[in-house]
């Protein structure tokens, strides 16, 4: 984007190209709608407007429980104080929060006409009547204050608004959300509470938890107009990826109605009860009759709107002999009485516009959700600690009673008194001013009773807060115990009908979960979530398919609800653009310095060796230098268990181990590893405290030992996270522990190829909110974080097969402070990316490995010692044009190397199986992959 001129003086003009000025301008202006008008906060699911309407009716005093007033009153302060644009926009926002039709849970009560399905408009703001309904006022402005959320000044600095509600659940999924910004649009479905909120407390439960199995609990939208939802294929794909089609039906019965009036005359009708969502029902009514009479639709004999204040009811009479199941599906086919509802969940994460899954959605509100409980905890902490001030001075005070009189008695005036009592008794200036305002009547012995009970009072609520602060898993069950309170208080039944029960293919088996140890956890919730669900088949044909009838829709049975498919392997990778390029970096990294991945995968099943040499895999124990990990055919793997834990005194001897999955825990060294936990890397305890984390933002976070579970249990890294940080990146590049010497330098290399050297001192500052270490832009991550210590020489590999070999000194990466973005040390091709950054002695030999199963060694030696701009040696050919470098590693003690492919089977080789050769030639096949199949990442054991 193009700089504003400055002018140095009055007048002054700069002349300057017309397309310059309107792009800044046109993008100046985009981004202002898309954040200040079009698009909701993922926080608190609000537009800026309706924000404004809920926030100055709280203001106004109109709670649930005082008498309606005005529309025009309310529209009118929004106007001065807040929104400063139309008074009829303002209006119509007010309008659609009132509306049941529109709003699945309204948040703001009405008196007078609203409007109907039918679009009938509102009445005047100057007849209609409103205030806060009991869910608005007690989920978004439940303890609002400048001390829970920020605040900002409104349009002319005369008033304070807050930036962001104090939601206490996702209002932007309950309710949904519709806009259209600049090159942009969201369309939010309305969701029910209760299921919200059980798959909430899952994910507090189980971070790691599939997105699979979070739709167990969130099986779909739910409409507050009703209607069938008739496939889930589009709610899977939005849930996943942020954006789908759904379609919805309408409900209808096929009654028999009497129309002879002096002999018995019997006639099918068609009664429509319900509608899709946002559709006009005078409208579809008209639309029907124009394809009457223009004879597109035959075989309707009358049509008539039965409506009334109990609910909607439109008969469709039909001439005789017409089926109703035919007419039916006609209509259905040439009306919105089918429609598809077009997904898109697009929503503001720190004023960026950013399309999310359902998983990050509800991730990003309880990361706001904890903060804001952080923040009243801490404002209540803090003013209990005041009040125990004073209190605890008054109780001195009248234990040095006849002191104090002595001191009052002689004093000039109330300055002097004070001053006395602070010289002389050690009190503070808030405590003496808490003693000369302190009544006569506090000296009786009575009231000495109340200040020592208030005292006590006090004491005990401040180790309750400072327990709530100091102990995430204490808060997270009170975060809990508020989302129970709250379902029961305004849940209702789901509205909307899903007549295909599952996500996954029909012909994969249903197989019973793993018995759940704690009753209120786990996949027990699935029956609350799925009571009103039907599916278009019956039980018994998911079971015995050689049983079942077509066309035999029925209410799902109770035990179906307990039964969880496995979903396929090839459903469990994110469709994001940073998760498709992160697998080949990830894999890159040497052991010392081995990323993390965001997410994690089952863990790994039981092992069988196969025959390398055999071309289908088929089972072998003949050789055994390839070990491939894959799932027996007839066990299910189930969730992980709860994480949560008590911090703990790690032993002096621990080991602090990391899984390639992304999780934590730590070991003694006598303490044998479990079977299904593959450690990648370990790192041994010194007399540091604190695990330094490094995330693809720049950012530095220390991670406290006592944190970290005893294995077998292990907790997400990612998890660990304080909530910034934690929505900020999408993956861990590195961890160490901060090293003894302040003079060791570390390198950073980001995925444009921006390369810089930092010192140990310039990282001593660290706090629990992070500390940046360098400067991105706004398109680039940083992807290698490595300690340089003694190696003389750098390695950088391109997935190309690429790969440039340089000196490492102050030329090709210097040392820079943190606010630095570095210089560009690689030139990459286009849809180039880097995979490998490795520092290393001339004596080294290096590992590559391909996506498609090629490897080879290669002598540092053997590679040409190029300056920053070179293309580098190809180091790697391909004997297929798909193929691509996955990884590259330098070789070490271990004698195993470890891979991970996209369809998450655990791939093992013996080094000694891998050939060394020069840097010419496309390597040798080392492990035999599927079709489709391609490797990862790769590490060392």
């Amino acid at each position: 984007m193009a700089q504003q001129p400055k002018f140095s003086s009055p007048g002054q003009i700069i002349p300057i190209a017309l397309h310059t000025e309107m792009e800044q301008s046109y993008l100046e202006y985009a981004m202002s709608v898309i954040v200040g008008r079009a698009l909701p906060d993922v926080r608190d699911g609000l537009k800026p407007v309706h924000r404004r309407i809920i926030y100055a009716m709280h203001e106004l005093g109109l709670s649930s429980d005082r008498p309606f007033r005005k529309c025009a009153r309310v529209v009118g302060d929004v106007l001065g104080k807040y929104h400063p644009h139309g008074d009829q926009a303002v209006y119509d926002a007010l309008v659609r929060m009132v509306q049941e039709f529109s709003s699945r849970y309204p948040m703001i009560s009405g008196h007078g006409n609203f409007g109907s399905v039918d679009n009938d408009p509102p009445a005047a703001m100057r007849y209609t009547e409103t205030r806060l309904a009991a869910l608005g006022e007690q989920l978004m402005l439940g303890n609002i204050s400048e001390a829970v959320v920020d605040f900002t000044s409104n349009f002319d600095n005369s008033q304070q608004e807050p930036v962001v509600l104090p939601a206490q659940l996702p209002m932007l999924l309950l309710n949904g959300c519709s806009g259209i910004a600049v090159g942009m649009a969201t369309n939010i479905p309305p969701h029910n509470l209760g299921e919200i909120v059980e798959g909430l407390i899952a994910l507090i439960d189980r971070p790691q938890l599939r997105d699979e199995e979070l739709w167990q609990y969130i099986p779909g939208p739910d409409f507050p107009t009703g209607g069938e939802i008739i496939d889930t294929d589009g709610i899977r794909e939005a849930y996943l990826t942020g954006r789908g089609l759904v379609p919805v039906r309408g409900v209808a019965q096929i009654e028999t109605l009497d129309v002879g009036k002096r002999r018995k005359k019997e006639r099918e009708v068609i009664v429509v009860t319900e509608l899709p969502f946002q559709v006009n029902k005078s409208a579809w009514v008209e639309k029907v009759a124009d394809l009457v009479n223009n004879g597109k639709l035959e075989g309707i004999a009358d049509l008539r709107d039965e409506s009334d204040r109990n609910g909607m009811r439109v008969v469709i009479e039909l001439k005789k002999e017409v089926d109703g199941q035919e007419m039916f599906k006609k209509l259905c086919q040439q009306t919105v009485l089918q429609s598809n509802f077009g997904i898109i969940l697009l929503s503001l994460v720190d004023n960026r516009p950013v399309q999310l899954s359902l998983k990050a959605l509800l991730q990003e509100f309880l990361g706001f959700r904890e903060a804001t409980m952080r923040r009243q905890y801490q404002h209540e902490l803090t003013e209990a600690e005041n009040r125990l001030h004073l209190v605890d001075g008054l109780l001195r005070a009248l234990n040095h009673l006849d002191h104090l009189i002595e001191i009052l008695r002689h004093a000039p005036d109330g300055s002097s008194a004070k001053q006395q009592l602070q010289d002389q008794l050690q009190f503070s200036e808030a405590q003496g001013d808490s003693i000369l305002a302190m009544p006569m009547r506090r000296l009786t012995g009575l009231e000495r009773q109340k200040l020592q009970s208030e005292s006590e009072d006090l004491h005990a609520r401040i180790e309750s807060l400072q327990k709530l602060l100091n102990h995430r898993h204490e808060l997270l069950k009170v975060l809990k115990k508020e989302l129970r309170s709250q379902k029961r208080k305004f849940g209702d039944e789901r509205r909307t009908r899903i007549l295909k029960p599952t996500f996954f293919p029909s012909d994969r088996l249903p197989k019973p979960p793993e018995p759940n140890p704690h009753p209120q956890r786990g996949p027990e919730r699935a029956p609350q979530a799925q009571a009103a669900i039907a599916p278009t088949e019956p039980l018994l044909a998911i079971l015995e398919p050689e049983l079942s009838q077509p066309d035999s829709p029925e209410i799902l049975p109770e035990p179906f609800s307990d039964i969880l498919l496995e979903p396929p392997l090839s459903s469990l990778q994110p469709a994001s653009a940073s998760n498709q390029s992160a697998s080949p970096v990830e894999a890159s990294l040497p052991v010392s310095s081995l990323p993390v991945l965001a997410k994690k995968t089952d863990p790994l099943p039981h092992s069988v060796s196969i025959d390398p040499g055999s071309t289908k895999g088929t089972p072998s124990f003949k050789k055994t230098n390839q070990v491939i990990k894959t799932p027996p055919a007839d066990t299910s793997i189930p969730a992980p268990a709860l994480r949560l834990f008590t911090p703990q005194a790690l032993p002096s001897d621990a080991l602090v181990s990391l899984t390639p999955f992304g999780e934590i825990g730590w070991r003694s060294p006598s303490m044998p590893i479990p079977d299904d936990l593959f450690i990648c890397v370990e790192y041994p305890r010194n007399n540091r405290d604190q695990l330094i984390l490094v995330t693809d933002t720049g950012k530095l976070t220390p991670l406290a030992l006592s944190e970290i579970p005893a294995l077998p249990q292990t907790q997400p890294i990612l998890g660990l996270l304080s909530g910034v940080i934690q929505r900020d990146c999408d993956r861990i590049v590195a961890q160490f522990f901060m090293p003894e010497a302040s003079d060791e330098a570390w390198l950073l290399l980001s995925a444009s190829g921006r390369i810089k050297r930092v010192l140990t001192e310039e990282i001593t500052d660290l706090t629990p909110r992070g500390l940046s270490i360098t400067k991105l832009k706004e398109d680039d991550r940083l992807q290698f974080w490595l300690p340089t210590q003694a190696q003389p020489e750098l390695i950088l590999a391109t997935d190309g097969g690429r790969v440039l070999r340089f000196a490492l000194n102050d030329a090709t990466a210097p040392i820079m402070s943190r606010s630095a973005q570095g210089n560009g040390i690689v030139r990459l091709r286009s849809q180039e990316k880097l995979v490998g950054c490795l520092a290393v002695s001339k004596s080294d030999r290096l590992l590559l490995i391909s996506q498609r199963g090629y490897g080879k060694k290669l002598p540092v030696n053997e590679l040409r010692l190029g300056n920053i701009g070179d293309i580098g040696n190809q180091a790697l050919r391909f004997a297929e044009t798909s193929d691509a470098l996955a990884g590259i590693l330098r070789l070490g003690a271990s004698s195993v190397l470890h891979a991970w492919t996209n369809r998450d089977r655990q791939l093992s080789v013996s080094q000694e199986s891998i050939p060394l050769l020069n840097k010419d030639g496309q390597g040798k096949k080392i492990v035999n992959l599927g079709e489709g199949e391609t490797i990862k990442q790769i590490y060392w054991a």
